[in-house]
């Protein structure tokens, strides 16, 4: 048999399904499978089977050039005849690299920890370098194309860790048609809009879904008060997200409430131990201990969820001063009078003694009085957290669908964080199944040099405190760390994609701090890590997908899932939920089609005239059909629902919970069988 027959045979599904890039890698690549499984790569059963091949600077197989002229795609590594005979050949020049420069992101400094000295490669016509070392311009990174596949030729191994030296590997695999076989669509992402005043609002909601991006947590303070252009401007976000099935929270900073409450309320303002205004960072913080305070905020959060039509509100970072704790005056809160008088009640001496050296009470003789502090402290923010948490769930007479999330940082991994800043973990999550809210934990910043293995130790320390893990999630801050890190000082590429896959694997909800700080490079592949499948196996005519959350395959034309046609899908992925799922390509008429759901999919059938599908969701969901309906039922229950139509898809809102929908077409449009 020819051999690109038999290379066909291997991939019986690329008629139907899109093209299943599996990779093989030998024993002596351990770095390479951490890199490909990062964006969802799944190994072949074996290496004939593979569509990428790591090889390294090992000797390929005796049929490589027959295999890349049938659509394989190579990975060779240096110096080696293979990559000679390819027309990667070594100079008599050598250069140390250690600054890198991409094309992907030309701007990014990429830095290697330890040089490393090479040989000055030349390339064969016909090649695109895609990275070289920044000073001599010699290539480092370089991929061409051979019939139907193409070669990925590194200048030496990618380093002791995946993004040791080359953060865009996965990205040059992709431009080589080697896309990632799995997506999803639930992470969250955290938006200012002082970083996105003047886009355009349309372009970038249509970014964010297929980044996986199934809601949006915008700043809220920039819209506390009313003002009629910054209100306007939110409409059009809420109204651009919805339409491309995208929710958007009411995110809160308290006891940052806004530039103008700090301005008009200096009798309200919280004060560091030098009894100072707390204008720390960004934040302007306020006394929430204070009754009167207190009730300003209420009425301004009421008037905002009023104002604007949210899905749900995000609570975040309700605590106090400073990551140095008490080691650091200047930044310690709070020291307001109203917690000083109810301190003094409570322990007999004024807490500001502590910072007065010429005190016999000063911290530093008095480590006792400082732990009863300490412990006040982080007693304070569990009780101003627990009435904001009843707060905002009252609200919910007004908005019955908003979700509630409280982003929390973590003081379980890193436990100096309740003495630093009075964050007390175990004190809050009693309240999830109360208030019916997402627990996020925040990565703090003394940890964001850590490696993406924290993740599932994270994961185990809470879900030991919560009966119901799937209410916890976690907030990646994808930022410039202070740390010393390489090769990049903010996470991109494959460092971002194992953070991503890692807290996926960990967590039921991810979320990513923030929206404007991800390269563009990298929202492409974002939405492949964020979907971890426990298998995905082709076998014959069919694929086997197994998985804890919801995810897509990548798929084109009709199909069956588990034995019966399946109507969740659009025209690049068919969307499935979690469990095992057999997937098989069919023929016959298409039907009505559910393109996207902005909620957990339950189970979902084909019906005549119309689909069926169940769903739940923790704020209200949006589904978008590919046909306008004619008929609704939720629950059994003939239901009136609102249908927006865009760019010739039909959104339907529909209510927070779980539920059944039928979905009926016009009789028009009605396919015959």
């Amino acid at each position: 048999m020819p051999l690109r027959a038999s290379l066909c045979l291997l991939y019986p599904l690329l008629a139907a399904a899109a093209p299943m890039a599996t990779f093989h890698a030998a024993d002596s690549s351990p770095v390479w499978r951490e890199i490909l499984g990062s964006v969802g790569f799944f190994p072949a059963p074996s290496a004939s089977e593979a569509r990428i091949l790591v090889l390294g600077g090992g000797p390929p197989p005796a049929d490589w050039q027959a295999r890349l002229s049938a659509g394989a795609v190579l990975i060779v590594e240096g110096e080696s005849p293979l990559a000679a005979e390819l027309g990667f050949r070594a100079t008599g020049r050598r250069v140390v690299a250690r600054s890198v420069q991409d094309v992907h992101r030309p701007q990014l400094r990429i830095v290697w920890e330890q040089p490393l000295e090479l040989p000055v490669f030349a390339v064969p016509e016909g090649a695109r370098v895609l990275a070289w070392e920044r000073w001599e311009r010699t290539p480092l990174v370089a991929v061409v194309r051979r019939g139907q596949g193409a070669v990925l030729w590194l200048a030496c191994p990618p380093g002791p860790k995946p993004y040791a030296r080359f953060p865009y590997l996965a990205h040059a695999l992709a431009e080589l048609g080697a896309d990632p076989p799995l997506r999803s669509r639930r992470l969250w992402a955290f938006f200012d809009s002082s970083y996105r005043l003047r886009v355009d609002l349309d372009y970038f909601a249509r970014r964010w879904r297929p980044a996986g991006f199934s809601a949006l947590h915008v700043a809220a303070w920039h819209f506390f008060e009313p003002d009629p252009e910054r209100d306007a401007y939110l409409a059009r976000l809420i109204e651009a997200c919805h339409r491309n099935a995208v929710l958007v929270y009411a995110w809160l900073e308290l006891p940052h409430v806004s530039e103008r409450f700090w301005q008009e309320h200096p009798e309200w303002r919280e004060k560091t131990a030098l009894l100072q205004d707390a204008h720390l960072d960004w934040r302007k913080l306020m006394n929430l201990a204070n009754p009167d305070c207190a009730r300003a905020v209420r009425q301004g959060v009421r008037r905002l969820i009023e104002r604007f039509d949210f899905d749900g509100v995000n609570l975040a970072e309700l605590y106090f001063e400073s990551l140095e704790g008490a080691a650091n005056p200047a930044r310690f809160t709070p020291m307001n009078d109203d917690v000083r008088r109810e301190f003094r009640k409570l322990a007999g001496f004024d807490p500001l003694e502590l910072f007065d050296s010429a005190s016999p009470r000063h911290l530093s003789r008095n480590p006792e009085g400082l732990k009863a502090f300490l412990d006040y402290r982080a007693r304070l923010a569990a009780r101003l957290q627990r009435q904001w948490l009843a707060e905002l769930d009252s609200l919910r007479s007004l908005r019955p669908h908003l979700d509630l999330v409280l982003t929390h940082v973590d003081d379980r991994f890193d436990t100096h964080m309740r003495e630093a800043i009075g964050a007390d973990a175990a004190a809050l999550l009693p309240l999830l199944d109360k208030h019916a809210f997402t627990f996020l934990v925040e990565d703090p910043a003394t940890v964001w040099h850590l490696g993406p293995q924290r993740y599932a130790e994270i994961a185990r320390r809470y879900a030991e405190l919560v009966a119901r893990p799937e209410r916890l999630g976690v907030d990646i801050n994808i930022v410039e760390r202070y740390q010393d890190v390489y090769p990049t000082k903010q996470q991109t590429g494959t460092e971002l994609f194992q953070l991503v896959r890692s807290a996926a694997e960990s967590f039921a909800r991810v979320a990513l701090y923030f929206e404007s700080s991800l390269l563009p490079p990298d929202l492409p592949l974002l939405a492949a890590a964020a979907a971890p499948a426990t298998r995905l196996e082709p076998r014959g005519d069919k694929l086997i997908v197994e998985a804890r959350q919801p995810l897509g395959v990548r798929w084109r034309g009709p199909l069956r899932v588990n034995g019966r046609p399946w109507p969740v899908r659009d025209d690049e992925h068919a969307w499935l939920p979690a469990g095992r799922h057999v997937l098989e390509a069919a023929a016959g008429p298409e039907f009505l089609r559910l393109l996207d759901l902005n909620a957990e999919l339950i189970s979902a059938a084909v019906m005549p005239g119309g689909l069926e599908f169940a769903y739940r969701s923790s704020s209200r969901a949006i589904a978008v059909l590919d046909r306008r309906p004619a008929e609704i039922e939720l629950d059994g229950e003939a239901a009136r629902l609102p249908v927006l139509e865009e760019r010739a898809r039909f959104l339907l809102m529909l209510p927070r919970g779980q539920h059944l929908v039928a979905i009926r077409m016009e009789p028009s449009a009605r396919l015959v069988n």
